[in-house]
């Protein structure tokens, strides 16, 4: 079955309203930022599937119509959400630079993303390459270069070496989100289900064809008393990326020219 489509914002709308006020009412009382606090509350709770401009009203009680004054639809209603949400990711934008160092920055940018996506799992349903560029979005993009420059790496090398980064946050993100999802539903926390499990597994395993997957198996789920664990998962991945973004940096010269392309 197919996916539903996502209906894109039109780009001028979104950034019109995303740098616009979100303070000031409306003849009905209401205000940008009150239509977007209610819908990231209603996807925190039931996932930005359930986020409608009708919904919102409901939360909001008043009348859908009255929502359109102030956000066109729900894409552009999503826009303001992703950035908002970004909106305290920092004390203020030099505030990763403070860290002593590139590397302690990158684990403080990489720590804070991963809270913020686990804790807003509909984060990992919005499509992020053509992401309306915000005023929180754009002072995030700039807080998290800026312990990145003056390394000897082109503007290309930062941009990358951020998205490396954060790519590998979201993605133990997402499997986190999905931990605390399944431990909500079950009723179970992950040691709960290993011990109902692992006797089980050891039991079916016993005498089979795959020794090392059952060794190791038994080992991750013992250690972590659980499948897997998202926060060793980040820590471990960010450790091996950042010895390789230090290794680039190694072979750079500090007093280089930067430059849009890398060599």
């Amino acid at each position: 079955m197919a996916g539903k489509k996502v209906v894109a914002a039109d780009p001028g709308r979104s950034l019109a309203l995303l740098w616009g006020s979100h303070a000031k009412p409306g003849r009905s009382g209401l205000t940008v930022r009150a239509i977007v606090d209610a819908a990231i509350e209603l996807a925190d709770a039931n996932g930005l599937e359930a986020v409608s401009m009708r919904m919102v009203a409901e939360r909001l009680k008043v009348g859908t119509m009255s929502l359109y004054t102030h956000v066109p639809g729900k894409a552009e209603l999503t826009d303001l959400m992703f950035d908002h949400l970004h909106s305290d990711l920092y004390a203020d934008v030099d505030e990763p630079s403070r860290q002593p160092g590139w590397r302690a920055a990158l684990e403080f940018i990489a720590h804070r993303n991963f809270e913020i996506a686990v804790r807003h799992p509909w984060i990992h349903e919005i499509p992020t390459m053509r992401t309306a560029l915000g005023p929180h979005i754009t002072l995030k993009y700039e807080a998290e270069l800026r312990p990145l420059d003056n390394l000897g790496l082109t503007d290309v090398e930062m941009d990358s070496v951020l998205s490396l980064v954060l790519t590998h946050v979201l993605g133990t993100a997402r499997a986190g989100a999905e931990q605390l999802r399944t431990q909500r539903d079950s009723g179970l926390t992950d040691e709960e289900w290993w011990r109902q499990i692992a006797p089980v597994l050891t039991n079916v395993m016993a005498g089979t064809s795959f020794p090392v997957a059952g060794r190791v198996g038994s080992s991750v789920g013992e250690h972590f008393q659980a499948a897997v664990s998202p926060t060793h998962a980040l820590t471990f991945g960010l450790t091996r990326i950042l010895d390789g973004i230090s290794l680039l940096i190694s072979t750079r010269d500090p007093n280089r020219p930067h430059s849009a392309t890398a060599e």
